[in-house]
């Protein structure tokens, strides 16, 4: 609820009053979040007027600041039935500067570069589009902004709940006296998703108020807040080490690392935590911990489910390119399906920004002889080629400095493909891979390491590599095969007109493509026999899982030393995804996937990806790259990869799940957590909880889940919330993915993620993980 909607005429002395209070909330807020008294956090309450910009003739002066509870954004609205508007600082994807966005390009002058900015969202909600009044402003306006979604997104656990809960009290606070009333706390726990009967309210009523007011006031407020997040499984688990005069000193909290986390700590160590985590200075002289500084060792991101040691490139990057499992997209520019869904750089920089590192290209002539890409023989807009080349270009490397490799279909007449190449070589210049590294003919990939900074181009070539070295000039364009999926959209399109599958090929095209050219697949033993390193072959997702069930060994070979690039079939034209996991069993590299459609299996990539710096490359298993390896995941022998293992998973609690239909106050979550394992076949598993009534501030479960892993270096975890329904189908809630092999065992906490991947800041899980070594048979 908006702090300036529109309420009945105070009088003066009251809006005095009521403005006095609305300071003091934000300077609370502020110093909460470890900003007081910040100029750039000052700036954004205080506000200013900037033009938003929706068209060529649509562009007005709106009033924006930034809230008293430090969150949320506020802008006035002339729209009928509208009036005030607010998005949340949580919303924002990235705040960027100039005119980056696709609207500001087409309906802003290039001489208004430095005033322009835009803020963009995560989802599906349409970025704004603003100009300030000089560049001096606008700069200020993108830095500060800049600065509190950093702020805001780097605050520990118990900041971000206690921040949440405290801006969940003053909207319940409905005539903002700074005092709750019985009828507000009703309002307020409803507001955090608990359901409580009249008498639970009153009861804790009364406990807090105890100056007998009949409203709850400063120290009553904080003694109902301390009530309402007491965490009982904590202080079970904290009173069992704490052995020392009430506390836990340094041994007891190495027993516990020892014990219950499975770490091989020093008593030095130990120390060195408590120093970290405490928050109690006496504590520390004593070389205790407290309760207190325990919930904050255990709230801290480095003590989560995620081990810290891959929270960076931590896995060896100097192998050749077809050892690593790479991050890839499937017609990249779609922002939403595939037969009416618009086209858009910026769904490649929001692939890029995921650290997507291939991409997909769909060429096509265009108007005016400008080479485009959309979705041939479907209602999808189309996109200049060159502006999706300039977008890759600014966006390659921000979050990975390791290859991205462009996969071309090219559908191009002769003339506007010598235009791409034209585009190719005058944006990217360096970044441009146009002749293998070092001066004889390679026998093998570069590694990552040595292709960083450097883009691959994917597509038919007329002749063989050797041609690099030979300054082979004698043809200039020829007949090629289409790529194989574009043959397969053609098939599965009733509108295509033309079922032709070979097209002409210019020479200044085919010569770019150098370690990725595309070849069509005749067998395993045919591309052993006949194909070089970098002769690679496109799946349809139907042909790749075939092969994968009935050819699995040889697959993992045919990957040894070749790439394979496996794409969705033409009839998702809704834009779903297959399942990568039998993919990544067999070694494929490039699993591309719609990145534009949230779905369990882009939760899934975004798992497989999430270690190793999130650099886009995991390198594979050394079973899946040693070529005397005979692993089959569908039938499995004994071998490196056989590592049988128990994974005991312990669902306690969870805390602040959010509420789903916020619309109606009484609508509260009745939660339950699945928890799957995806992996070989036969380690795949789901097993999930009880579902909890009417509960999704604190619930508590307790429940003992076991799974038995054949192959952990291909496993997944995954946790899943739901809010139980017995009459349809269940709702999610939030979601995390990981590799097993990145699991920290012991008491964990598990961040969730929306459907699309974004973190819910103030929600999560709190659970006991062993992966234990299965007893010998």
């Amino acid at each position: 609820m908006s702090c300036l909607q529109k309420r009945l005429k105070k009088t003066n002395s009251e809006e005095q009053a009521f403005q006095e209070h609305l300071k003091k909330v934000a300077q609370d807020n502020g110093t909460r979040l470890g900003l007081k008294g910040d100029p750039d956090l000052r700036f954004l309450q205080a506000g200013g007027e900037l033009i938003k910009v929706c068209s060529s003739s649509w562009k007005k002066g709106r009033f924006y600041r930034l809230q008293e509870d430090c969150r949320t954004f506020w802008y006035d609205s002339k729209k009928t039935f509208k009036g005030d508007q607010t998005f949340s600082i949580d919303d924002i994807e990235s705040v960027r500067k100039g005119r980056q966005s696709e609207g500001l390009k087409k309906y802003t002058d290039p001489s208004d570069e430095e005033q322009c900015f835009s803020i963009f969202f995560k989802g599906h909600k349409k970025n704004l589009d603003l100009m300030a009044t000089s560049e001096e402003s606008a700069n200020r306006w993108v830095s500060s902004l800049e600065k509190h979604i950093n702020n805001m997104r780097n605050l520990n656990h118990q900041q971000k709940s206690e921040h949440w809960i405290i801006s969940c009290m003053r909207k319940a606070d409905k005539n903002h006296d700074n005092m709750m009333n019985l009828k507000e706390l009703k309002h307020f726990l409803r507001q955090i998703n608990i359901d409580v009967n009249d008498t639970y309210a009153e009861q804790l009523f009364k406990k807090c108020d105890t100056s007998k007011s009949g409203t709850l006031e400063d120290d009553e407020i904080k003694q109902f807040y301390d009530l309402l997040t007491y965490r009982e499984e904590i202080d079970v688990i904290y009173r069992k080490y704490a052995q020392t005069e009430g506390q836990m000193s340094t041994r007891d909290f190495m027993n516990f690392l020892l014990n219950e986390q499975r770490e091989q700590v020093t008593i030095e160590h130990a120390q060195k935590l408590i120093e970290k985590y405490e928050v109690d200075g006496t504590a520390i002289k004593k070389k205790h911990m407290t309760k207190d500084g325990f919930l904050m060792y255990l709230q801290h991101e480095d003590e989560s489910i995620f081990n810290p040691a891959h929270k960076n490139v931590y896995q060896d990057m100097s192998q050749p390119l077809n050892h690593y499992f790479i991050s890839s997209s499937h017609n990249t520019y779609l922002m939403e399906d595939q037969l009416k869904g618009p086209s858009s750089t910026e769904a490649y920089i929001k692939a890029l920004m995921k650290s997507c590192r291939c991409v997909e290209l769909d060429c096509w002539d265009g108007a005016n002889g400008e080479p485009v890409i959309y979705h041939g023989y479907t209602l999808t807009s189309k996109v200049l080629f060159k502006d999706v080349i300039k977008a890759i270009k600014d966006y390659a490397f921000k979050t990975s400095d390791y290859p991205v490799i462009l996969s071309l279909e090219n559908h191009c007449t002769v003339d506007q493909q010598k235009l791409m190449a034209h585009h190719l070589i005058s944006i990217l210049g360096d970044a441009l891979v146009t002749k293998p590294l070092g001066t004889t003919m390679p026998t093998n990939f570069p590694s990552p390491e040595e292709l960083k900074g450097k883009i691959l181009i994917k597509g038919k070539r007329l002749n063989k590599l050797d041609a690099a070295f030979t300054n082979d000039n004698s043809i200039e364009e020829d007949i090629v095969s289409e790529e194989d999926e574009a043959a397969d959209s053609k098939e599965n399109d009733q509108k295509a007109k033309s079922k032709k599958s070979k097209i002409k090929l210019a020479k200044e095209l085919s010569d770019m493509v150098i370690y990725c050219k595309s070849v069509h697949f005749n067998g395993f033993e045919h591309a052993r026999d006949n194909q070089t390193f970098y002769e690679m072959a496109s799946f349809k997702e139907n042909k790749a899982l075939n092969l994968a069930e009935t050819s699995a060994t040889a697959y993992i070979h045919h990957n040894m030393d070749k790439l394979s690039r496996i794409y969705p079939a033409g009839s998702r034209t809704d834009s779903s995804n297959y399942n990568p996991v039998p993919m990544w069993n067999v070694g494929c590299q490039i699993v591309a996937l719609n990145f534009q459609t949230p779905s369990k299996e882009m939760q899934l990539n975004q798992g497989r990806f999430y270690p190793n710096g999130f650099c886009g490359y995991i390198l594979k298993p050394e079973f899946q790259r040693n070529p005397s390896s005979q692993f089959s995941p569908n039938n499995l022998t004994n071998g490196p990869w056989l590592k049988r293992k128990i994974f005991n998973v312990m669902v306690i609690s969870a805390q602040q799940l959010p509420k789903l239909n916020k619309d109606k106050e009484k609508s509260i979550v009745d939660p339950l957590v699945r928890v799957e394992i995806y992996g070989v076949p036969l380690d795949n598993a789901s097993m999930e909880t009880h579902h909890i009534d009417n509960n999704g501030f604190n619930p508590t479960w307790n429940e003992h889940l076991q799974f038995q892993i054949h192959v952990p270096e291909l496993a997944m975890v995954r946790f899943l919330v739901e809010d139980y329904d017995s009459s349809s189908q269940n709702d999610f809630i939030g979601q995390y993915c990981l590799p097993l092999t990145s699991v920290q065992n012991g008491y964990r906490h598990v961040p969730l993620l929306t459907k699309r991947g974004d973190l819910i800041s103030y929600a999560g899980l709190f659970v006991h993980l062993m992966l234990l070594d299965a007893p010998v048979d």
